[in-house]
């Protein structure tokens, strides 16, 4: 199973007159960046709304949105009414004796503190309703990412079958590969070289320290067992797994290359050029696994 690091959840309660949307918005990010918009009065809850959120969301670039729409608005908000009279007074003496007709009333609703946030304290019962509007969003956020990892669960595994598959043509070519490069460096030598003036026994035995370096029987092995646990880790029940998966493909990708630095063969480095291509669709596919 496999979830995307993309996702999307909305979910709204109502409370009393209010009626609270909460918003979860994810998308892939290498490192875990909470953003959180919320109403003045539940600034104190941020933290809460934070660690709620990450036991869905888990990691990725993550927007919380909580809203309120209620007849009275979103925010309350108070008017120091003593602050205004002092003004009023105040400036009205001003524009008798300038003589200046100005709106006084409008000029003083511009002063700072003359109308600030409400105080208020939150109500317990409509913080423990925005919880539950964060819960039902979590959920319908894990949902959309389950439905979206289906599809870059079967392009992963596809990829991953593929370099399997062509791992299983490369025995076909390694004994023809052997003997084009004994034919090749036998002929470069007797360029050189007269056959009376060199050693075969010799050259039997440069050919097989030579050969032995470029044997890739190691590296078939270790890609072949490198894909199986890729497919292994792609099929556990762990909601979190794409920094796992990535590792691996990063270990697929060293014996590819091997694989292919050793292969003096066209046909092999048909293999390897494919091999390469499944493993960038991989690579690309893991960027959004969660």
């Amino acid at each position: 199973m496999v979830y995307s690091m993309t996702g999307y959840g909305q979910a709204s309660k109502q409370y009393n007159d209010k009626t609270i949307l909460v918003d979860v918005k994810t998308l892939n990010g290498k490192s875990t960046d909470v953003r959180i918009k919320a109403p003045h009065i539940y600034r104190s809850k941020e933290l809460d709304i934070r660690n709620l959120v990450l036991n869905y969301a888990h990691r990725g670039k993550i927007d919380v949105t909580v809203t309120i729409e209620s007849p009275s608005g979103e925010e309350a908000y108070v008017i120091n009414t003593a602050l205004i009279q002092q003004y009023y007074s105040e400036l009205q003496a001003l524009t008798q004796q300038y003589n200046n007709q100005n709106d006084i009333l409008q000029s003083i609703m511009k002063i700072p503190n003359v109308v600030t946030l409400s105080t208020e304290e939150l109500d317990l019962r409509e913080w423990k309703t925005v919880l539950e509007a964060i819960h039902a969003a979590g959920k319908q956020l894990v949902s959309f990412r389950n439905q979206e990892g289906k599809g870059i669960y079967d392009d992963l595994l596809t990829n991953t079958t593929t370099i399997l598959s062509l791992l299983e043509q490369v025995p076909q070519y390694e004994e023809e590969r052997i003997n084009k490069l004994r034919k090749r460096l036998q002929s470069n030598i007797e360029q050189e070289v007269s056959k009376e003036q060199y050693d075969p026994n010799r050259f039997e035995q440069e050919m097989f320290f030579y050969i032995e370096k470029l044997d890739i029987s190691e590296e078939k092995a270790r890609l072949s067992h490198h894909c199986k646990y890729f497919i292994e880790v792609l099929n556990t029940d762990d909601q979190v797994k794409g920094r796992k998966l990535s590792f691996i493909s990063q270990e697929i990708g060293r014996e590819i290359n091997t694989l292919g630095a050793k292969a003096q063969d066209n046909n092999l480095q048909k293999l390897v050029v494919n091999m390469k291509d499944a493993l960038e669709k991989i690579k690309e596919q893991i960027a959004n696994v969660l």
